[in-house]
């Protein structure tokens, strides 16, 4: 975390990505293979968590993780499946015809957007004469480039670990490397450890204590936070959404902003003044994604406590992607799997991102779309990138903190500063009228947690709401 919710394993705690790690990722040749089982396949029944986005949207996707990496993709390459084959996951007609073209583009790497078993995985390496990863694997190599805490640094690490104990064949798992890549792109000749159940066991019931150590530390920072008077607002949503952009909008903070899948993977917040006078603390999180593997869910739910613990949540989403629906219903069902209801109006906020990248008409036709929602769950069109649309944020903001939240009247005597200190120190002053003898009416907004203390201490004051 940075910014009011200080800690100790904020950004600085990680190395400098290695130089040469990036020259490896950027020298290599790289096909993104996308094997899809046709929907319409005879007898095949369509799974209700079934990803339904077009496959061109799916590829394109894929694209975008490798060059998260700086792969070089000479190609990308649509595969329709009528079934899986165990072997090869590819029908053998199709390995052999990548085979040929793997050779004549001297390709490094194969990515597979699909889940391989550690068999068809090491098959197609085989077949192929170079190093294949499958979707797993290109996001743990994601996550490794761009974890910066020491908690993220450890959930990827243990998350690696966990995913190669079923692929020990492999001799590049790299297991002293504390950060950055996790040796997919390296090579047998770099690093050779020889890595067995007991080794892998052994480092991750370590990093699981380690992991448990820095929880802790992380519940007395939020223990630490919950005293401060200021409620959480959370931004979620599909990666690549703009999140940090809005972020970096509304604090002013230098968050790494790129049009790049998973650019943010540790949490940040700032604290930040509404225009209205109310006092929040904003929290950037870790992007969703379809088809993400159910341990790195597991692995990465933590990076996600502020959205679980927030007041308000601000899903952003990309209004000018062709999935923009489909991304959103992903996001929704993280948000279910965390126990937030994603419909709760007085909790969550849409945010239909970069209009800016909208025609004029369309535009006109999001806004209209947004006017037609009921006003308690009603969308706000903004863009990050240009300012359009923040003061409607801001006001949406400020609408439902003040909702969840008790207003009290009261009056406090001439000169009584301490009680004036403590009101600041613990709410907000929403209106101050000072009279004639001296004497301050004032309108105050509590946090939930401190209205007890409050009304110990003022049991004149009238609640407004």
């Amino acid at each position: 975390m940075a910014g009011m919710a200080g800690t100790d394993d904020d950004a600085s705690a990680g190395k400098p990505i290695d130089a040469a790690e990036h020259a490896v990722a950027a020298g290599t040749r790289a096909f993104v293979i996308g094997p899809y089982l046709a929907r319409q396949a005879p007898g095949r029944a369509i799974a209700a968590d079934e990803n339904q986005r077009s496959y061109a949207a799916r590829l394109d996707e894929a694209i975008g993780l490798a060059g998260a990496i700086d792969l070089q993709v000479v190609e990308a390459i649509q595969v329709m499946l009528s079934a899986l084959r165990p072997a090869t996951y590819l029908g053998k007609g199709k390995v052999e015809e990548l085979a040929e073209r793997v050779k004549l583009e001297e390709i490094g790497l194969v990515v597979m957007d699909c889940a391989l078993s550690p068999v068809q995985q090491r098959n197609l390496e085989k077949a192929f004469g170079c190093k294949v990863i499958d979707r797993t694997g290109l996001i743990l190599e994601i996550f490794g480039r761009r974890a910066r805490t020491r908690e993220g640094t450890l959930q990827v690490e243990l998350a690696h670990l966990n995913y190669q104990k079923s692929r020990l064949v492999r001799s590049w798992t790299h297991l002293e490397r504390q950060r950055g890549g996790f040796g997919f792109l390296g090579g047998p000749g770099e690093t050779q450890i020889e890595a067995d159940r007991r080794v892998i066991q052994e480092r991750m019931t370590k990093i699981e204590r380690d992991l448990e150590t820095v929880k802790r530390t992380r519940s007395l920072h939020r223990a630490s936070r919950k005293r401060v008077p200021y409620p959480i607002v959370a931004l979620v949503g599909y990666t690549n959404a703009g999140k940090s952009t809005l972020f970096n909008r509304l604090t002013s903070a230098e968050v790494l902003a790129q049009d790049m899948l998973f650019a943010t993977l540790d949490p940040t917040a700032r604290a930040l003044k509404l225009p209205h006078g109310a006092k929040i603390l904003l929290s950037d999180t870790v992007g969703f994604i379809s088809d993400l593997p159910t341990q790195l869910i597991a692995a990465f739910r933590a990076t996600l406590e502020d959205a679980i613990e927030a007041d308000v949540l601000l899903h952003v989403r990309d209004v000018s992607h062709e999935d923009t629906q489909a991304q959103a219903t992903d996001v929704r069902a993280i948000l279910r799997d965390l126990g937030i209801d994603p419909e709760d109006g007085r909790r969550v906020i849409e945010v239909w991102n970069k209009a800016d990248l909208l025609e004029d008409a369309e535009r006109e036709r999001q806004a209209a779309l947004a006017e037609l929602k009921p006003e308690a769950t009603r969308p706000v069109l903004v863009s990050a990138l240009t300012g359009e649309g923040m003061a409607r944020l801001t006001d949406a903001i400020e609408a439902r903190i003040a909702k969840s939240r008790p207003v009290y009247r009261l009056v406090l005597a001439p000169g009584d500063g301490k009680s004036l200190a403590w009101l600041h120190a613990n709410g907000e002053i929403l209106t101050r009228s000072d009279g004639e003898d001296g004497a301050l009416s004032l309108l105050v907004r509590l946090p939930p947690e401190r209205e007890g203390a409050f009304t110990a201490r003022f049991p004149e004051a009238e609640r407004e709401r």
